[in-house]
């Protein structure tokens, strides 16, 4: 079923952003894509959400400056900044809360990867052996983007939902509320509706499938 679900990704390549995990590997064509584009642009306070519900599998992919999360994009360098990169690798661990999926949908996360060198790890939980092996190649690309002097962090997700009727809206109200540097979101979706492409904002955090 995975296939079937990256294809749908793929289905519009002008209304979607490139992926990380399938573009890393081709890098200098998809910083040329970034630079011609301003929902590429590495902008504090703005992310992007790429999202696709197709049956009863969901995949969400959250790409944002690392500012917006951490509320700073420098390593480490005290205990409290442990800390808070803690709080925020235990909060991008919980998409069903982070995200606004209704329990009756009975989504659960079959794989979600983490990218971002100031998490201190490129993967995290759920992996099948060959995404692993690709995931840490894209860690090296990832890696020589970031010493550029910009820091993201990446979040993808896979989850089965077995009642996918349930999910009338995506809502991002929690994700605004834990990351308050988090000011707008563009989000591409493709679901039930169709193709989709907006901007959410704390004001305006719902968006329906």
């Amino acid at each position: 079923m995975e296939p079937t679900m990256r294809h749908l990704l793929f289905a519009v390549p002008m209304l979607l952003l490139p992926l990380s995990y399938s573009q890393a590997h081709e890098d200098d064509h998809h910083h040329e894509h970034e630079g011609a584009t301003s929902l590429g642009a590495h902008e504090h306070g703005a992310a992007r959400l790429n999202v696709a519900l197709d049956g009863n599998q969901l995949e969400l992919e959250l790409i944002s400056p690392a500012m917006n999360l951490l509320g700073f994009e420098h390593a480490a360098a005290s205990a409290a900044d442990e800390a808070k990169i803690a709080s925020v690798r235990s909060q991008l661990e919980q998409p069903l809360a982070l995200f606004g999926l209704p329990a009756a949908a009975g989504c659960s996360v079959s794989e979600q990867q983490f990218a971002g060198e100031l998490l201190g790890s490129a993967h995290a939980g759920y992996q099948r052996g060959d995404d692993h092996e690709h995931k840490q190649e894209d860690k090296h690309d990832h890696d020589d983007h970031e010493a550029g002097g910009h820091s993201d962090i990446e979040a993808h997700y896979q989850l089965d939902c077995s009642n996918p009727e349930a999910l009338r809206a995506l809502d991002l109200t929690r994700l605004f509320e834990s990351f308050p540097g988090t000011e707008k979101i563009q989000v591409q979706l493709i679901g039930p509706s169709g193709q989709q492409g907006t901007e959410l904002t704390p004001a305006r955090a719902q968006l329906p499938f």
